[in-house]
């Protein structure tokens, strides 16, 4: 659905500035452990994303598709991810950020001309951030130093289970639908969204890879051990 330009870019601005003062004000609200404060503008910045990721997935998932409550939502994240880049370049070294720099650019510029055109089709890409939701919480357990914690297992095991449902076949449909709808989509949007598509889902099979070799393989390593040594032991009993 065609949309003004202007409010858009309002929107979108607002919700920089907005995230901007949560970002500089979160600490007072959720003060960082032991364990985290060497690392305090990380701890600022995955509980801004935690935010986000709440208001951006809830909404995506409960907000009608008619403006303006979707367009308000679907507004919410450029002016995110423009506020997250700024933060990642201001407080740590390119070479340890170039990777979600690089996400961010791509998805603010997909962003911006889905959101322009499109605010459905932005709704849907939002469904992600449910995913997203339980990835901040896993960094904020791991700041926290509690990985050795029932918490931290179980939400593993949510964040691999939405990882797929709210991640991998979000970005298969919305692949899906750019390529039934290519004939009715301006050139410029298709081919921004094609490569936009072809370079996050390499990117989220890669991360899904990390996540299970981090959370379940590590996990299992000892378990598959500790089975087979009493197993051993039992047959030689």
């Amino acid at each position: 659905m065609p949309m003004a330009l202007g409010p858009d870019l309002l929107l979108v601005a607002g919700s920089f500035a907005a995230f901007r003062l949560l970002n500089r004000g979160v600490e007072r609200l959720m003060p960082p452990p032991p364990s985290a404060r060497r690392n305090r503008w990380k701890w600022r910045n995955i509980w801004t994303s935690l935010a986000h990721s709440v208001l951006s997935g809830g909404g995506a998932l409960c907000s009608p598709s008619w403006p303006p409550p979707s367009l308000l939502i679907a507004s919410l994240f450029p002016g995110y991810f423009l506020e997250d880049f700024v933060d990642m370049l201001c407080n740590q070294k390119l070479h340890q950020s170039w990777e979600l720099l690089f996400h961010h650019s791509v998805v603010s510029l997909l962003g911006g001309m889905l959101l322009h055109q499109y605010v459905g089709f932005a709704l849907v890409a939002l469904l992600v951030e449910i995913n997203s939701i339980f990835l901040h919480l896993r960094q904020i357990l791991l700041m926290a130093d509690l990985v050795r914690t029932t918490c931290y297992r179980l939400n593993s095991i949510i964040n691999l289970g939405t990882y797929v449902v709210f991640r991998i076949a979000t970005l298969a449909w919305m692949t899906r639908w750019l390529f039934l709808n290519r004939q009715h989509v301006p050139l410029a949007t298709y081919t921004v969204g094609t490569v936009g598509m072809a370079i996050m889902t390499p990117m989220n099979i890669i991360l899904f890879y990390r996540l299970l070799r981090s959370d379940f393989f590590n996990i299992v390593s000892p378990l598959l051990f500790w089975t087979c040594k009493h197993h051993c032991v039992f047959l030689t009993s």
